[in-house]
């Protein structure tokens, strides 16, 4: 029995094997078929797969300086020194170079002694303008004094103080009398103590300052409802002439001196003085602001004349990229967006910056608007030189986690964008919507398509549907 019984389990054994085998191939068949046509196909494929994408907007534009000036002589004549060399630093007002003193002109030699004199007489005029000040001044202290001086004698036509005070000087005079009865009654009780008791000595001590403070209070009240007597009288008349006197020599020097200087007359003895200084200026060349020197067209010994170069000045504290955007483009760049550059000159390398303008108004150009961005370069270094043109990309946006098309397999088909996805080795259109774009990838928003589908890079310009519509 039980070999009848192994003998019937060897024969199933293989048939229940290859039952097995068969069943799996009914999945892994069609797995493998898919892959090989996918591999067999004439098609470049990708998968529909999740990605970042950082969405720009690019352009090429011309690096400069944040300054940048030109400089050339104002006269003519011969270079005596150059003092600056090519990558030297300079700050504001810093002379250059110089020329000879015995090859300039006339005018520019004679201008030093007419420079003495033209400063000498503002000098004179903005002194003169000054004292009128100080006259002025005077005239308004002098008349103060006077005022208060006729004030001081009409109060002492009556009594020494006003009513208020003289009322004020009688309530202290009563406190104080009261206060001196009060201790009055302590005092003559201790008198017949012994002089060195404790006792008598401190009612002794109160009595006497009440009393002291009693008469103090009397002599201030009597005083301040008498009248001046004739001293004082004679004291306030002749405060009161003295005011006036200076009063009138006071208003004498005023207008003596109000008719001084007209304003006209110093501005126009400073405009004298400034057009001196330009023309002795011409005779040297000066940094019109801190900066870097880019550019030595001059030596000493050569002859130059008015508008011939002498020199080039950079600041290159902070470098700059004007560029173009379309009105496409404009509305989604703003000021402090991220930028990243590069140079044909200086390979294998990215440079970072920001936005710092974004022009308010367009220009037309054979019928393309475009509106100017200014970016600033934050890292820039030795390699970065002015005019250099570079490649700039604006961040103005940034997905992580989205389904990614490549820009390559979008297509236009009856006025709508779709793809081509590879089903059973078919490539077969797909209706979709795209939102944010970079230069390679686009994001996937909606459409017929799962994650995982593969779509067609290179579709063909007619297939089974017809044409592609692109």
């Amino acid at each position: 029995m039980l070999k009848k019984f192994f003998a019937k389990k060897k024969v199933w054994i293989p048939i229940v094997v290859i039952l097995v085998l068969a069943a799996a191939g009914i999945f892994v068949l069609p797995a493998l078929t898919a892959g090989q046509a996918a591999a067999n196909s004439p098609y470049q494929t990708s998968p529909l797969s999740r990605g970042s994408l950082t969405a720009t907007v690019g352009a090429t534009g011309t690096i400069r300086a944040k300054q940048t000036a030109i400089l050339n002589w104002q006269t003519s004549g011969t270079v005596e020194s150059i003092e600056v060399k090519v990558g030297d630093s300079v700050a504001k007002d810093e002379r250059l170079a110089s020329l000879s003193q015995t090859s300039l002109s006339q005018q520019i030699i004679l201008a030093q002694a007419d420079l003495v004199t033209a400063k000498r007489n503002l000098e004179n005029l903005e002194k003169s303008n000054l004292s009128t000040s100080q006259a002025e001044q005077a005239l308004a202290v002098a008349l103060k004094n006077l005022d208060d001086a006729r004030e001081k004698k009409d109060s002492k036509k009556f009594t020494k103080a006003d009513q208020s005070v003289i009322d004020a000087a009688y309530a202290n005079y009563i406190l104080a009398k009261e206060e001196l009865e009060n201790v009055q009654a302590d005092y003559d009780g201790t008198r017949w103590k012994a002089e060195d008791d404790p006792v008598r000595a401190a009612a002794t001590a109160k009595y006497t300052a009440a009393l002291k403070k009693r008469d103090t209070a009397l002599a201030n009240y009597n005083y301040a409802k008498s009248y001046p007597d004739e001293l004082e009288q004679a004291e306030i008349d002749a405060n009161l002439a003295l005011a006036e006197s200076k009063v009138k020599d006071a208003q004498r020097e005023y207008d003596r001196l109000k008719a001084g200087a007209d304003p006209e007359d110093i501005a126009a003895a400073k405009a004298r003085v400034a057009a001196i200084e330009a023309t002795l200026k011409s005779a040297y060349i000066e940094a019109p602001f801190a900066g870097t020197v880019t550019d030595v067209k001059s030596k000493v010994g050569d002859q130059v004349s008015m508008s011939t170069t002498g020199f080039r000045i950079d600041d290159l504290s902070h470098l700059y990229a004007d560029i173009d955007v379309t009105e496409v483009d404009i509305n989604r760049v703003k000021v402090g967006q991220d930028v990243t550059l590069t140079f044909d000159a200086i390979p294998d390398k990215t440079y970072n910056g920001i936005v710092t303008e974004v022009g308010a108004v367009g220009t037309s150009l054979q019928g393309v608007v475009n509106f100017t961005v200014t970016v600033e370069v934050t890292d820039g270094d030795e390699n970065v030189k002015p005019g250099m043109t570079s490649a700039v990309n604006i961040i103005v946006n940034q997905l992580d986690n989205i389904l990614l098309i490549p820009n390559r397999a979008v297509r236009l088909k009856e006025g709508e964008r779709v793809v081509y996805v590879l089903k059973n080795g078919v490539p077969t259109p797909v209706k979709i919507t795209i939102g944010a774009s970079s230069d390679t990838s686009s994001e996937f928003l909606s459409g017929d398509l799962k994650e995982g589908d593969l779509i067609v890079l290179n579709p063909p310009t007619m297939n089974m549907f017809g044409p592609r519509g692109d």
